[in-house]
């Protein structure tokens, strides 16, 4: 029965012995996890901080002012060109009606070019409105579905005005009903 109870006393001291290794270790790991991580990590943003600071402060300045200059100048050439609003249904599938209003600004190259647009204006705004009503629900959801509108909607108003350059279709209003 001695050696019994020496075998268990063994044991027990080496179950006490490996669960103080595993709270070492452990330890160990949190001492990782909460102190040395983030003390370099502050090391790390301190530096990059500092070399921002030095170097990327005056050159980002510079580089502002040239391409601000630049951003001046391409709006300065642009002339923007109000469509009238418009009310479409969309294509359910369904006895359920939704609606799609939609108010859209052309940016053209010059103010010269407005004549000419308002020239061909009611083919524009056809071929808008047959596009716009064959769209779908799942057609507008989400940033892609805005941009291929975008993307859709410039290709028809390029076809349809012809001569008249038309740099981008901006939207000023969209609501789906």
């Amino acid at each position: 029965m001695s050696e019994t109870t020496a075998d268990a006393e063994v044991d027990a001291a080496a179950e006490g012995e490996e669960a103080a290794g595993k709270k070492k270790k452990l330890a160990g790991k949190k001492l990782v996890l909460f102190v040395v991580l983030p003390a370099l990590l502050i090391l790390i943003l301190g530096g990059v901080g500092a070399v921002f600071m030095l170097t990327g402060g005056d050159e980002t300045a510079a580089d502002g002012t040239a391409e601000g200059a630049g951003a001046e100048g391409a709006a300065a050439s642009s002339v923007f060109y109000d469509l009238p609003e418009m009310l479409v249904n969309l294509n359910t599938g369904t006895k359920r009606a939704s609606y799609l209003k939609i108010s859209v600004s052309l940016e053209l190259e010059s103010a010269e070019h407005i004549a000419q647009l308002e020239a061909v204006l009611p083919r524009v705004i056809d071929n808008f409105q047959v596009y716009l009503r064959e769209l779908r629900l799942d057609d507008l959801s989400g940033s892609a579905g805005m941009l291929r509108l975008k993307e859709e909607l410039l290709i028809r108003v390029n076809v349809a005005a012809g001569d008249v350059p038309i740099k981008d279709v901006l939207f000023k209003e969209m609501l789906v009903q």
